[in-house]
């Protein structure tokens, strides 16, 4: 199994997630992380890192997320999204966002 970032990281992009994972496996897109599912090794140390309650281990995902389990995948592979291993300033706006429901609209990949 492995972990996912589900819609909660959108326009926000946090990433106290990324300082914590021992294999490097988070993606940055423009306004979200993604994790690579070839690269977790389902340690969990991310889940509590995360200040929006955006990572789930898989099994363990919403059903209303579940679609974000082959979203992750599938950004993951993308050359434009590339590996981050530091932490960096959440967007600018991220606090007006971090709430919000209903952001895959405004997922830009």
């Amino acid at each position: 199994m492995t972990h996912i970032v589900s819609e909660a990281c959108i326009r926000c992009k946090y990433t106290d997630c990324v300082d914590v994972c021992p294999v490097d496996c988070f993606r940055e897109g423009p306004n979200m992380l993604v994790i690579d599912p070839d690269e977790c090794i389902d340690c969990a140390v991310c889940i509590p890192e995360c200040p929006v309650n955006a990572i789930f281990a898989e099994e363990d995902t919403p059903k209303d997320q579940i679609p974000y389990i082959k979203l992750n995948a599938e950004l993951a592979q993308l050359s434009s999204w590339k590996s981050i291993t530091k932490r960096k300033a959440p967007l600018p706006d991220a606090d007006d966002w971090k709430d919000k429901t209903d952001k895959l609209k405004e997922l830009v990949r």
